[in-house]
């Protein structure tokens, strides 16, 4: 008995420990290559690194040479109006895509992956494909000239002033079929019992959308918001393959600034700094919706 009791404990020990066993290699690979990166980034910072590490500590010299820069404060400009309208957009278009869709329309199942495909595709795709559709030269002012409007033109992507909002386009474009899909699934989990009740009372369609769903589509609206804002902040590819960052600085954003300044400038210490405060903001950003998840589970 003594046995069979000692082996059934062996047993049941060896289950517990099996998935941490699994999982270890791949925690520890995370706690090097994410966690550890992040604080020797933090640390490179303070430093007066260049084109390689240095270990001459400078404080927060690099912080202020930062926000000294001309660039940099272009980069954080164009982070603000391509931030603000990339989320803004974004969430009105997929919120209308998934109210639309969840009229139960004819050919739902077809038009959910149509809008969803975008999401597939890699930033780089997209950036060369708009880039190309843009392009004055090559594509739509070139084919409505040739269909005999001569004096169409569309010409953002080469004028300083508007190249940004080519972006913006390119970034929408790709990114609300996943926004509409988040906030179509929230509308599934709304209780029909709530919108019956309030249909039987006179509420009219408005009033039902307004006072009803979209409040409760609050974590959905969360979610949404802050995945948004963390690609908006990261957004460094789609940036490189529409316009490399130009004309001039016009599209450069703090993800190119921070590339361009650690690797091409040989100023690794800006650079990290740039990291840093990239950091910070999408911290700045999670740190609520983390709160607010939490609160909510309590």
């Amino acid at each position: 008995m003594a046995n069979h009791a000692s082996e059934a404990d062996f047993r049941t020990r060896l289950q517990d420990l099996l998935p941490k066993l699994v999982l270890s290699p791949t925690v520890a690979a995370m706690v090097v290559f994410v966690y550890g990166f992040i604080v020797f980034t933090v640390y490179l910072s303070f430093t007066d690194s260049k084109m390689l590490p240095s270990y001459d500590w400078l404080g927060i010299d690099n912080y202020v040479k930062l926000w000294g820069l001309r660039a940099w404060w272009t980069a954080v400009t164009n982070l603000a109006v391509f931030a603000t309208l990339y989320i803004g957009i974004c969430t009105l278009i997929g919120l209308t895509l998934a109210i639309l869709l969840d009229q139960k329309i004819r050919g739902e199942g077809v038009l959910r992956p149509l809008y969803l495909y975008p999401m597939a595709l890699s930033f780089i795709v997209t950036g060369t494909a708009w880039k190309w559709f843009l392009d004055p030269g090559l594509g739509l002012q070139n084919t409505m000239q040739m269909w005999g409007w001569e004096s169409f033109e569309f010409r953002w992507i080469k004028d300083r002033d508007m190249a940004i909002y080519t972006v913006v386009i390119a970034a929408v474009w790709q990114t609300s079929g996943f926004v509409m899909a988040m906030f179509l699934a929230g509308l599934r989990g709304i209780d029909n019992e709530i919108l019956k009740a309030a249909q039987i009372d006179g509420a009219s369609n408005w009033s039902l959308y307004r006072r009803i769903v979209i409040p409760l589509l609050r974590p959905a609206f969360l979610s949404a918001v802050v995945i948004l804002a963390h690609l908006a902040v990261k957004s460094y590819d789609l940036v490189i393959a529409l316009t490399g960052g130009g004309p001039g600085r016009a599209t450069e954003l703090p993800a190119t600034f921070m590339y361009s300044y650690t690797f091409t400038r040989n100023s690794m210490g800006i650079g990290a700094a740039s990291a840093v405060i990239m950091l910070m903001t999408i911290a700045a950003v999670m740190t609520p919706y983390i709160y607010a998840e939490l609160k909510e589970k309590k």
